[in-house]
């Protein structure tokens, strides 16, 4: 009764354009310049992320130069076009992330058995065939995220890339200030990043006593003091900040120590879990080793949770999938311009396609000869039940973190999907080959998903229409797959993914290694796993936002803790006046801060990467690793927040009428 009383009380939403109006959206000029920026950023993205294991988001940088052309170019009521340039070029983020986390690994697992064929048509279908599914499979969902849970979710980089959009109209205020703090947040992380002036992550292993403590009890804290990071937090806020926060602080403040401790040196297994020398290695080598695992657990039944109290709405998209086909449904009331979506008959259609065009890719061009139906089915129904259901998981964690857990959903897609395959008689080399093509479209699939519903609510607050959207974003994506799946090649034949100089590819490694030894009749930690499932049931039990705990779990503290200082700030700054205007405008004013501290540091990080694809290497790599470095990234630090603290403090409240 009080739910569906929160939800009577709550106001609609007026976009910036008008929603019973027609505006410029898809042009010539948005859907060219788009395009494009889907070609530059897709190699860009590309050969960051497989060099250093990141891969940026493009959606703020795509956005920062929509504005500037459209302002360069003096183009009238130019806010729809820029939202299609945005959401066409973000296909490049969405797509490289499923690829370069999974595909590279066929090249690593070549080098060990030469038999494995890795083409041109292997890498695009599977970007292409993934990217279209998590498209078609997120649209259903839209209504629910986008607009029925406006204000539950605080949709941090879609906050921030909106602000951006906006500031080229209207509000040359707003614009001065991201223009402000966009300079500052990202000359800050140039700084850190191309020149090493100081650390970007601060260990407490540089100091003598912290070294000690490491070794002897395996704790550590490291934080990154990256301006865009902070900035996430704040927009994030304190409650969710600090969820994700003592996810981290169990995994390294508790597991880590006590996995050391329980191990030794020794090697122990239990229930068909191998632990190797666990005292003897580093905090982070156990992290990354074993502790993350139960990250992993934990995320994916914390996205089944998600999906059982989801089911509602997965029933709905069904049931309005089916009225499509039938005389009733086509006799529906039409919807205002901001609330159309492309008809459930043309989504159903079009997953009927895709999986199609899945079959037939994975019957003649991945399944080796033998029971070819039988295993090209199982394949085809894992892809289709994996990429659906975690669709929404995906969608939840955009929602919250602004971080996709995609990397940890592949790895348990791979390891139940090579159980699987494995029960059916595929194994060994093929099996490999296999899990990998079905992970990689399952891993691209929810990559673009997640990356899709950040483009669909900045639609949302600006007023353009989800059909438009939805229909250009299908282009986006085959232009990005076939650059994603290009650009793979000549970086294999140029760095390659073995040796000494060879592309890093930690994702593609992980997987290469998940992937092996289950194929060849060995186990997955499955008692890691089961922690993390435990754990996600305690917290659902206890009304706790197990994805978001899980999400701290799996991601290094180092990138989590600076979200607890933004949160921090953000709550501070919303709560030192008992007037309520004053507080809100404040916060704003910080929203608007911190977006610019996330577009200047994501702009800047595309800057970085272009130097160090031409060769440009400035980074003072001695200095950067010193403790004096690390001291003067906590002045540098110390300054950036307190821009972003007292900055917002003076924010003035609305004059009233």
């Amino acid at each position: 009764m009080s739910e569906d009383k929160k939800n009577q009380k709550k106001p609609e939403y007026k976009p910036l354009l008008d929603p019973q109006k027609k505006h410029k959206e898809a042009t010539a000029y948005s859907v060219t310049i788009g395009l494009i920026m889907t070609i530059i950023f897709s190699a860009a993205a590309a050969y960051l992320g497989l060099k250093v294991g990141q891969v940026f988001e493009a959606a703020i940088p795509i956005a920062i130069i929509a504005v500037g052309l459209s302002t360069a170019l003096k183009r009238k009521n130019a806010l729809g076009e820029n939202v299609i340039i945005q959401s066409i070029g973000a296909c490049s983020g969405g797509i490289v992330a499923g690829a370069i986390f999974t595909l590279p690994a066929l090249y690593i697992l070549q080098a060990k058995y030469p038999e494995i064929q890795v083409d041109f048509i292997k890498v695009f279908l599977s970007s292409l065939l993934g990217g279209v599914l998590g498209i078609l499979f997120l649209i259903p969902f839209r209504k629910y995220f986008v607009k029925e849970k406006d204000g539950d979710y605080p949709f941090p980089e879609a906050t921030a890339t909106t602000q951006v959009i906006k500031s080229g109209e209207g509000d040359s205020g707003g614009a001065k200030l991201l223009l402000i703090s966009g300079l500052i947040g990202g000359i800050y992380d140039f700084i850190v990043s191309s020149f090493g002036w100081w650390s970007e992550t601060i260990y407490t292993t540089a100091t003598h006593w912290g070294s000690v403590l490491a070794d002897k009890t395996k704790l550590m804290l490291k934080y990154n003091v990256g301006a865009a990071v902070m900035g996430l937090g704040y927009i994030i806020g304190l409650k969710y900040a600090f969820i994700i926060c003592c996810g981290s602080m169990l995994v390294w403040f508790v597991i880590i120590p006590l996995m050391s401790w329980l191990c030794g040196p020794d090697t122990v297994s239990f229930l068909g879990t191998t632990f190797d020398g666990v005292s003897q290695m580093g905090p982070e080598m156990i992290f990354k080793t074993y502790a993350r695992q139960i990250g992993i657990g934990g995320i994916a039944v914390a996205g089944i949770i998600g999906i059982i109290k989801s089911s509602g709405v997965i029933k709905s998209a069904f049931g309005l999938a089916t009225k499509s086909f039938s005389k009733k449904g086509g006799a529906q009331t039409e919807e205002i311009r901001t609330q159309r979506d492309l008809s459930m008959k043309i989504i159903a259609w079009g997953v009927i396609l895709a999986l199609a065009a899945t079959f037939i890719f994975f019957y003649f061009g991945v399944i080796p000869d033998g029971n070819k139906l039988l295993l090209a089915i199982v394949a085809l129904l894992i892809v289709a039940i994996i990429a659906f259901l975690f669709t929404t998981v995906a969608a939840n964690a955009i929602a919250i973190v602004g971080s996709n857990p995609v990397s940890g959903m592949t790895l348990m897609t791979l390891i139940l999907g090579s159980v699987v395959l494995v029960a059916c008689g595929l194994k060994g080399v093929p099996g490999m080959v296999a899990s990998l093509i079905i992970g990689g479209v399952v891993c691209t699939a929810l990559s673009v998903a997640g990356s899709f519903i950040t483009d669909l609510k900045i639609g949302y607050w600006i007023g353009s229409t989800p059909k438009v959207q939805e229909s250009w974003k299908f282009i986006g994506t085959l232009v990005a797959a076939a650059t994603v799946g290009g650009v793979m090649i000549v970086l294999n034949k140029t760095y390659g993914f073995t040796g000494e100089e060879a592309l890093v590819a930690p994702q593609a490694n992980a997987m290469a290694a998940v992937i092996e030894p289950l194929m060849s009749g060995q186990g997955a930690p499955w008692v890691l796993y089961g922690i993390g499932a435990i754990i996600a049931l305690i917290l659902n039990f206890c009304k706790v936002p197990a994805l978001a705990f899980a999400l701290g779990m799996f991601i290094p503290i180092d990138l989590n803790l600076p979200l607890l200082a933004g949160g921090a700030i953000a709550w501070y700054v919303g709560s030192r006046s008992k007037d309520k205007a004053l507080n809100e405008a404040r916060v704003n004013k910080g929203t608007l801060l911190a977006s610019g501290f996330i577009a200047g540091g994501a702009l800047m990080g595309v800057v970085s990467a272009i130097l160090k694809f031409a060769g440009k290497d400035f980074f003072a790599k001695e200095w950067a690793e010193t403790g004096s470095a690390q001291a003067v990234a906590i002045v540098a630090y110390l300054a950036v927040a307190a821009f972003l603290l007292f900055s917002s403090l003076r924010a003035k409240a609305p004059k009233k009428d």
